[in-house]
């Protein structure tokens, strides 16, 4: 069930309220009790003391009988004041000691009472006054009664707690009203937010006039708007870029199959029809596969097999398998450098293969392709460099984009479906590595990383003794951080 958080806070503040009047009003309660008791004993030492002296002197039975009739005077009909005399003399006798339940006694001599008579209980102070002249020793019990207190009591309390309930109530409808007030901020931002549509995914919360409390709160749900917005982005685009990739091998496929079903062909003429729609089906099949792969790194899945190879004979038996493209562009490879790291030994060719087919297409014949190995910091830089014409800032930045063209037409669009740089991104990304690209001075350098081993005391200081690379080349070290959101491709 759902409940308001605004009846939940009303509810929690009447709550406390209520704690906090019951605690005040029993401390009060409390307090008011000792105070009634405390007059009730001073009227009670009073009057002990007014009944002392009167006996104290009743010396002759004369002074007795007048001592009496004051006595009588002095004890109100109520009864929530008595006076008792009595002696071994009957003729110094006042009424009767009070009898009953002992409720509670003091060291001091005072003791509370419940009398069998009565139905409220009395304090009393018993003294013993000592032979005087012709009287007696006499024992003098003074009482006052706890009546007028109870009342007292039990009216406080009474409107104690009325008050109590009474402002709880108050404190109820008030936080109710002010939690309303507290929480509109929130309410607004629910309205904003349902107001996001698939055809409006630029707008975002509006966060300048929210209380601090609610501002992270908003600034988390635009950041997950901004990243929905471009991930949403990029599946247009992605699904955009996958028709015009399929639609043109498709086109193809519809194209030979009506000439060759238009009129009648020879078998040599139907066999040659078939060898271009396998060529164009395996076109297909290559941009599914590549597009699945690249959809598994974008969840996230990290190389396994993992083996620590020498990752300069990994380029040598690459460059020795891309011997005959080497050989029909008329081109030529130079490997360099040493580096050891954990690598998928298939997938890390792949990349390789990726990047020297890049290019020995975009070189001409008689260039020679660098390919070499480094160590920075914890990671082993694979860079691939050629002879070519300067690239653009623009147009390095998007270079492992997938289907992205640097060009409005290529002429070898048939044979490059666009999604080659955009794996090798994919597989530095499952090896918690980088891309990045530089055209500096003529030559164009692609290249990714892959995590290094843990460095041996050797390796740092020969890492700290290298030259820090010039600006062009740390703009395309950082040019993507995150391999695993590639949704990028070829040049």
């Amino acid at each position: 069930m759902n409940r308001s958080i605004a009846r939940r806070l009303s509810l929690l503040f009447a709550i406390a309220a209520l704690v906090v009047f019951a605690l005040v009003g029993t401390g009060l309660f409390v307090v008011l009790r000792v105070q009634l008791d405390r007059h009730l004993r001073e009227s009670l030492d009073d009057r002990t003391e007014i009944a002392r002296i009167i006996v104290y002197h009743a010396v002759t039975p004369e002074k007795w009988r007048i001592a009496r009739e004051k006595l009588t005077d002095m004890t109100p009909r109520d009864g929530t004041a008595y006076f008792a005399v009595w002696s071994d003399d009957p003729n110094y006798q006042f009424g009767h000691p009070l009898q009953g339940r002992l409720v509670k006694s003091w060291t001091d001599g005072y003791e509370r009472i419940r009398p069998d008579d009565r139905e409220f209980d009395m304090l009393t102070n018993t003294m013993t006054l000592p032979p005087y002249l012709g009287r007696p020793a006499v024992h003098v019990q003074v009482a006052a009664g706890y009546l007028a207190n109870s009342h007292t009591m039990r009216s406080f309390g009474l409107a104690l707690a009325g008050l109590s309930g009474l402002g709880s109530l108050l404190v109820l409808l008030l936080s109710r009203w002010a939690t309303r007030i507290g929480l509109e901020p929130l309410a607004r931002l629910t309205r904003d937010a349902s107001e996001v549509r698939p055809n409006n995914r630029s707008q975002r919360l509006d966060t300048r006039s929210l209380p601090f409390e609610l501002g992270d709160l908003a600034n988390s749900f635009n950041g997950a708007l901004e990243r929905l917005d471009g991930a949403y982005g990029r599946l247009e685009s992605f699904n955009a870029d996958v028709a015009h990739e399929l639609r043109t091998p498709v086109t193809i496929l519809i194209g030979q199959t009506e000439v060759a079903l238009s009129r009648d062909r020879s078998v040599e003429s139907l066999r040659t029809t078939l060898q271009s729609n396998l060529e164009e089906f395996e076109r297909m099949r290559a941009i599914v596969n590549d597009m699945l792969f690249l959809a598994r790194a974008d969840q996230g899945e990290r190389a396994t097999g993992l083996v620590d190879l020498a990752l300069e004979a990994e380029v040598a038996h690459t460059l020795e398998f891309l011997e005959i493209p080497l050989e029909e562009a008329g081109v030529t490879a130079i490997a360099t450098g040493v580096a050891h790291a954990s690598v998928n030994r298939a997938l890390f060719g792949r990349a390789l293969t990726n990047l020297v087919m890049n290019a020995i297409q975009h070189c001409g014949p008689g260039a020679a392709i660098h390919v070499s190995l480094e160590r920075l910091g914890d990671q082993i830089l694979v860079s691939v460099a050629n002879p070519g014409a300067r690239i653009d800032v623009d147009v390095l930045d998007h270079l492992f984009d997938r289907f992205y063209r640097a060009e409005a037409s290529r002429s070898n669009s048939r044979e490059n479906h666009g999604l080659g740089l955009a794996i090798v991104k994919a597989i530095a990304g499952m090896h918690r590595g980088t891309v990045f690209a530089t055209s500096i001075n003529g030559i164009n350098t692609f290249g990714f990383s892959v995590a290094a081993p843990d460095p041996d005391p050797a390796q740092l200081a020969r890492d700290a003794r290298m030259t820090v690379p010039d600006e062009a080349t740390v703009r395309g070290w950082n040019l993507s951080n995150d391999a695993r959101a590639a949704t990028d491709p070829g040049r």
